[in-house]
């Protein structure tokens, strides 16, 4: 109730005399808040609530230049008060791409996705954001093992069972690090891509960073929240692949060799991301990812299936789900 009375009488100061009530438009995973407001032009704006003690809005303030830099549909910034935690931000509507996407739609959307992605990919320089670097890599890694094994799947390793996970470990880290660096959201996915004109309106990209090129592309495709088949995702990272080649982007002359890059990073995701629902739900009482878990449980296992450094986490996930130990699992 504090927060609230303190950002009704920071709107007082900048719409002196105007009655706004703060209608909640979205929360997220972490400690901020979001807020619509009806002005008395017919306008709308949206509050971002930061509390100060747990979240910074400099970040956000920092990517959002760079990104609108790049040409990239950000919301502008109206106001604000860093001392408080409070935006005043660009309202882009209340339709995400999650609620959008159909077997219709989700070409032309998802195209118009890849465009935008490409944009700052081709703003991307070193120095500007900060490194996704192989420490901060393994640290989200092992969100996985902190969080999803003891508290979910209730699950303690055994010394056999710990050296197939750090020696999955070692290999996806070595993949990713591999590949060329450029801008990364980190969060590039039908939550925080808005339709809008231009489209899509990027939210959320407060956590960007300067790390491996097919990480993005894959957020957005094997996407935690929404799935399509394998032959649909295929073709779009073609097309993101055509595209990125003409733009001149770092992508492998082989588009073949690029697909085994985007689903070799997206193994480093989906281990953070299983992590990170369990704790979502175990630690803070946000039951509902657990909804959204066997999804990117299932991108995982078909990741463990398809590539032979990935043996012993098949072997892993096999035990954790007390499936009978497959012949041939050679590493």
């Amino acid at each position: 109730m504090q927060r609230k009375q303190q950002i009704e009488s920071w709107l007082a100061t900048l719409f002196p005399g105007q009655s706004l009530s703060l209608v909640p438009a979205s929360e997220d995973a972490s400690q901020r808040r979001y807020f619509r407001i009806d002005l008395d032009d017919g306008t709308t704006r949206i509050i971002m609530d930061a509390p100060p003690a747990v979240e910074d809005c400099r970040p956000f303030i920092h990517v959002r230049d760079v990104f609108a830099q790049a040409g990239v549909h950000v919301p502008t910034i109206h106001a604000q008060d860093l001392a408080q935690g409070f935006l005043l931000l660009e309202d882009f509507g209340s339709t995400m791409y999650q609620e959008a996407l159909n077997p219709d739609s989700m070409r032309g959307l998802y195209l118009d996705a890849i465009d935008s992605l490409i944009k700052i990919q081709l703003a991307s320089r070193p120095g500007v954001l900060p490194e996704y670097d192989e420490a901060f890599l393994a640290r989200e890694i092992d969100i996985f093992q902190e969080w999803y094994l003891p508290h979910e799947a209730r699950f303690v390793l055994s010394a056999e069972q710990q050296g197939w996970l750090d020696t999955t470990k070692q290999f996806v880290l070595s993949q990713v690090l591999a590949q060329p660096k450029v801008f990364v959201h980190r969060d590039y996915h039908s939550r925080n891509l808005m339709v809008c004109d231009p489209n899509p309106g990027v939210i959320d990209f407060q956590g960007a960073l300067y790390g491996p090129l097919a990480y993005d592309l894959m957020s957005l495709l094997k996407d935690a929240y929404i799935e399509w088949e394998e032959e649909q995702v295929l073709d779009l990272v073609i097309r993101y692949w055509e595209r990125a080649r003409r733009a001149k982007l770092p992508v492998p002359v082989d588009v073949t060799e690029f697909y085994r890059q985007f689903e070799l990073v997206g193994v480093q995701r989906q281990l953070k991301v299983v992590g990170i629902f369990a704790r979502l739900a175990h630690r803070d009482g946000k039951m509902g990812y657990l909804n959204d878990l066997p999804r990117v449980w299932g991108y995982l296992r078909k990741n463990a299936e398809r590539y032979v450094g990935l043996k012993p986490l098949l072997k892993l996930m096999d035990a954790i789900e007390g499936r009978q130990q497959q012949v041939g699992y050679t590493f």
